[in-house]
Formats: structure tokens, sequence, C-alpha cells
């Protein structure tokens, strides 16, 4: 038995039992996220991050049933570079998500801090994070349910908000909320837009059915934003992303001259605008980048990127 309720005062949530809360750590569109420890017998205690779905939005069942579809649709993606969901509940008409707690900073804070720097991401991270979200999002694009039926699933939110980057090094794809998978009911793409502006593929803007090359178009922008400090499409609307699809889009070397060509070409061909000419999956897409690091005899590893977020963000060497 678990017991929630909120602060009338504070509007946070206190947990009684087996959870006990210790922070808000986040807010987003949806809800917030809390810091939280598990407990157990004998003095056990786990860390976990507890995801909310915010009241006012409980009225809205489109916006409650994306946030009830992610947690059956992520309950059984357990990959090392996923965030596992551990348990879903409901407690007078509240939702939460136990998920693991992902200590580190998200790519959007990173590129902010690299900017404020006025240094750029070093290459050969950016595209071993690039690689490991690759291998996440392959694994979650073949899952199969126990059947054997492949879930289909599409991310269709991949941005630098939803990647993190652990003070360990470790690299985890987030918040499946608006994820698709053609076997459940989920809102029909072709009367809703769901997604970031700037990191939606041709095919999502235009009401078009998505695929997991989708994914692969929005993390070849976040792989474009990483390489060159510069996002492909600052747009903040439907209508200036569709004029934006209309110019070509310069490779990444025109803007950072010591992107090699080789890479240029991987992230162009994921940015290709027709879906058919991208990289057919992930997998293919996270092959060519770690064939690149080969070809250029780049070693970078999971101890590389830890320290790597320890210099960027001294914080990091408290914890």
């Amino acid at each position: 038995m678990v017991t929630f309720f909120r602060d009338s005062h504070m509007e946070e949530l206190k947990c009684f039992t087996h959870y006990q809360i210790i922070e808000k750590i986040a807010v987003g569109g949806m809800g917030a996220i809390y810091l939280a420890e598990q407990k157990g017998a004998n003095d056990f205690t786990k860390t976990v991050a507890i995801k909310t779905i915010r009241a006012s939005l409980i009225s809205d069942p489109e916006t409650l049933d994306l946030f009830i579809g992610e947690a059956k649709l992520v309950a059984d993606l357990v990959h090392e570079n996923i965030v596992q969901v551990y348990h879903f509940y409901e407690v007078d008409g509240i939702y939460y998500l136990i998920m693991e707690y992902a200590e580190g900073k998200n790519l959007e804070n990173i590129m902010k801090r690299q900017q404020f720097l006025e240094k750029s991401v070093p290459l050969d991270v950016a595209v071993y994070m690039v690689q490991k979200i690759c291998c996440g999002l392959d694994y979650s694009h073949r899952k199969r349910d126990r059947q054997g039926n492949r879930l289909k699933i599409v991310h269709r939110d991949i941005s630098p908000s939803n990647i993190i980057i652990t003070y360990g090094g470790g690299v985890k794809l987030t918040d499946f909320g608006i994820a698709k998978s053609l076997t459940m009911k989920t809102p029909d793409e072709h009367f809703v837009i769901m997604g970031k502006y700037p990191y939606m593929s041709p095919e999502q803007v235009q009401f078009e059915g998505t695929d997991v090359r989708s994914d692969i178009f929005s993390l070849g922008l976040v792989t474009y934003e990483l390489l060159t400090g510069q996002m492909v499409f600052d747009v903040s609307d439907d209508l200036e992303l569709l004029h934006a699809l209309n110019k070509p889009i310069p490779p990444p070397s025109t803007l950072n001259s010591s992107i090699p060509k080789k890479l240029d070409a991987i992230v162009m061909k994921a940015l290709e605008i027709k879906p058919e000419d991208r990289f057919a999956s992930a997998k293919k897409m996270g092959e060519a980048l770690e064939g690149f690091l080969r070809s250029k005899r780049i070693n970078t590893n999971q101890e590389r990127l830890a320290q790597y977020l320890e210099l960027l963000f001294p914080e990091a060497r408290k914890r």
C-alpha cells in the first residue's frame, strides 16, 4: 500500500510508507518530477524519480491517455540507454510513474553551458552520445510484446531535453509520453501534432503517419545542433517549420569547419526530407557513427563522458 497526498499550501507531493519525497527536481508541460526514496525491509532504500501529471490536466482525456500510454508502453523497455519505468500508480485521480533516477544533465543543459563558455561540444563526445541514443532507439523500435508481435514504437519527441547524460557517463533517452505504438489507441496523427516544433520531422508537421525514420530525422536535428551549436529549425509553430523545410539544410561543416566530410554525410543522410532517403533504422545510423569513430581511431567511452560532464559541471564532483 502506497499513500500519496498533496500539501494544500505548497501543492507538493508527500509520501508515506514505500516512498519518501526528497525534493522537486523538474517541472514540465504535463507535470512535475520528484526525487524520492523507495523504502524496504531492513533499512533498504533505493533512489527513484516520481513523475506526476498536473491536476489541471486530469480533466483532459487526451493528455491523460498520453500519460497512461507512456506507463504501459515503456513498462517493458529495459535497456541501458532508456530510463526505466518501475511502477505506475493512480491514487484519488492523481497518476504517478515511478522511474529510474538518472542523475545528471540533459543535452539542453549541456549545450547551454557550452554556449555560456563559448565553446563547442567536443566532436568525439557528441558522436558517442548520439551513437548510444541510436542503441536505445533501435531497441525500442524493434521491441516485441510477449506474443512476439512488433510493437512498432515511435518516440516522436526526440529532443535535447529528453536525452540525459548521467554523472557516471551513461546516456539515456526518456519521456515516451507521446510515443506511438501502432497497436495502441493513441491520438490520430492525421489530426494531432505532437512533439516540439524545432525537432519535428516533415511527416510529423504535415499530419502524416510516422515510423522509425521520423525519430531518425529528429535525432539528426539534435546531432546537427550538438556539432554546430545552432538549431536547424529555430521555429515556434507549424507554419514557420513548414516554411523552413522548403529551404536546403547546409551541411554542419559550413558552421563548424572541424567536422569531417564523412560525419557531414551521416548527419545529412539522417536529415533527408523524404523518409525513404534516410537511414532505414536507428541501428544503421548507429553503425555509421561507430564506423566514423573507428575510422578516426577515436576511442570515446563512458569514462571519457563522465570526465567531460565533471569538467563542464564542477558541482558533479560533489556527488
